[in-house]
């Protein structure tokens, strides 16, 4: 039952990695009270919306503070509809460059992407730095590599993209049809163990590596100068955070506290809007302290698995992809607890 159990969650991890795979945050601090207010996108109009009908692009950059900019994708896993624009590409201009956060899913969206930011400098880019190795975070990587642009990412991440590149590549060309052309695998053109400083136009940008979160070789871009943090899938809070079989949600609980002394006053998650830690804080890592208690409790008094997938999660369920996650996400983490 287990081994089948396992195999299940690899499959559907495989899949679903390809689907996981505001303007003036500066002046106004986002409010947490009326994003809660927002009615989200469920159904159709969850899977079917496109915010920039005549780009490839879900939606188009907007400024988060000066000098950074945001296409903040959608909060549905990736669909032709969206173009697999389905995580937020970022990016930060200085007077000596530009630099990018993920490459994006294909060669056409990572092509959209440029076409927005010659539009707002004409600085030219010089980094596309990858948050991890998710389809969406490098399989644009071709297109930027063609422009001369440098693609770093981290040791681990490049490992996934070598095992695993092919695999999503495919399921991303079956998905998306002519959207996905031009597209082929890239490996980065640099990649870095702990962290990665990187000084341009009197910008200081720190490429860190905390500790285990999300997936392997995830990241985060540090801007000091501007107190803000790029934090890929560190944080999440505008849809339900996924978990895998390879996600170690005791470590990730563990990196946070390193990921929180950073005291950030703007987060820029891998999905969803600019924020702040306040929110991401209790869409991610409270999440994930309340899931393990309840799956404690429940090995504590002999609970099965049948009792994980039942376990109350109303406070999450409003959230975008909550509708097929939460199960999952409280059925790994029984099944890993089971051996802590």
């Amino acid at each position: 039952m287990k081994l089948l159990l396992q195999s299940v969650f690899v499959l559907a991890s495989l899949s679903f990695l390809q689907g996981c795979d505001q303007s003036k945050v500066a002046e106004k601090k986002v409010s947490t009270d009326v994003a809660a207010k927002a009615p989200a996108l469920v159904g159709e109009a969850l899977y079917n919306s496109d915010k920039a009908p005549n780009s490839q692009l879900y939606d188009l950059p907007k400024k988060v503070v000066d000098g950074v900019w945001s296409a903040i994708g959608a909060t549905s896993p990736g669909t032709y509809a969206n173009s697999g624009h389905n995580n937020n590409l970022s990016f930060v201009i200085t007077s000596e460059g530009v630099l990018v956060v993920n490459a994006g899913a294909n060669y056409l969206l990572a092509k959209a992407l440029h076409e927005e930011i010659k539009k707002i400098t004409d600085q030219p880019v010089k980094y596309v730095v990858l948050e991890n190795g998710q389809g969406h975070a490098m399989l644009g990587s071709n297109y930027w590599q063609e422009q001369g642009v440098t693609v770093i990412a981290h040791e681990d991440a490049a490992h996934e993209i070598k095992e695993n590149a092919f695999a999503i590549l495919d399921v991303m060309k079956k998905r998306q049809k002519e959207k996905g052309a031009g597209t082929v695998v890239k490996m980065p053109n640099e990649t870095f163990k702990d962290k990665k400083i990187i000084e341009m136009g009197g910008v200081r940008i720190e490429l860190l590596m905390l500790g285990p979160s999300h997936s392997p070789g995830d990241i985060l871009v540090w801007l000091p100068q501007k107190s803000l943090v790029i934090s890929g899938d560190m944080a999440f809070h505008q849809r339900m955070l996924p978990l895998f079989e390879n996600t170690d949600t005791a470590a990730w609980i563990n990196t946070w506290e390193k990921f929180a002394s950073l005291k950030a006053n703007h987060v820029i998650p891998g999905h969803g809007e600019a924020t702040n830690m306040a929110e991401v804080t209790r869409y991610t890592v409270d999440y994930l302290v309340y899931l393990r208690k309840k799956i404690a409790d429940l090995l504590e008094n002999g609970g099965g698995l049948d009792d994980a997938y039942n376990i109350d999660q109303s406070a999450y369920m409003h959230l975008p992809t909550s509708e097929f996650l939460a199960r999952r996400n409280a059925g790994q983490v029984f099944t890993q607890m089971e051996f802590e």
